[in-house]
């Protein structure tokens, strides 16, 4: 957040933080959404997009994992440690 707070406003990094959490919550209650991306893992997660941003979460586990939020500006195979 403190990037996108240099990059463009305090706000703007606050309304995609808010983004995030309210899916991440979203994806608590239907964990089914998302879906996977063998081209990055072979691990049993599943993706979500917010803005540029993937939520990687583990679909099964509850309360609901997730893996990692990565921007899919970087490369997000080596980030999932592919």
């Amino acid at each position: 957040m403190d990037y996108i707070s240099e990059q463009s406003s305090p706000e703007r990094a606050g309304a995609v933080l808010r983004d995030i959490l309210e899916a991440a919550s979203r994806l608590a209650e239907t964990p089914g959404m998302g879906h996977t991306r063998e081209d990055l893992t072979d691990e049993d997660v599943r993706f979500w997009t917010v803005h540029s941003y993937f939520i990687v979460y583990h679909p099964e586990t509850r309360p609901l994992e997730i893996v990692r939020v990565v921007s899919g500006w970087r490369d997000v195979a080596a980030a999932l440690g592919r």
